[in-house]
């Protein structure tokens, strides 16, 4: 059995917010599992968000040989929308930070606070690979 997300980490996806036109945070799992989220998104909308951004790193991942090296690992995807961005960045091993923001703000503020936060969290971020839980009979 799976436990509740308790969302202990979301304070700490709150702090990625205080640049001006931040506007959600998450932290989700390789496989699309919601591990936090910041305050002003709801768990339905960050769950469904998860397992979306999820597809969206796979398949970065999938593009690295178009940079020269199809083994070169994954670090950052960025997402334009008419009215702002998603930042997507590798936040340990199976795991990952998103943050969407407004069409004004500061990208680099963005990205260092991400960077930052991966730092500061270290193996808080981690998220190993599902284990079978599966019984053999």
């Amino acid at each position: 059995m799976i436990a509740p997300m308790t969302n202990e980490l979301g304070w700490m996806l709150d702090e990625v917010l205080k640049v001006p036109e931040a506007r959600h945070a998450i932290l989700l799992s390789a496989d699309g599992m919601l591990r936090a989220h910041s305050a002003d998104i709801g768990r339905d909308d960050a769950e469904r968000l998860a397992a979306g951004l999820s597809g969206v790193q796979s398949i970065s991942r999938s593009t690295a040989e178009f940079c020269g090296s199809a083994t070169a690992p994954w670090r950052q995807t960025l997402i334009e929308f008419a009215h702002g961005y998603v930042f997507l960045v590798a936040a340990g091993q199976g795991a990952h930070l998103a943050v969407s923001t407004g069409e004004d703000v500061d990208m680099e503020a963005v990205t260092y606070r991400m960077h930052k936060l991966v730092d500061r969290l270290g193996k808080e971020l981690t998220s190993p690979a599902r284990q079978d839980t599966g019984s053999r009979a």
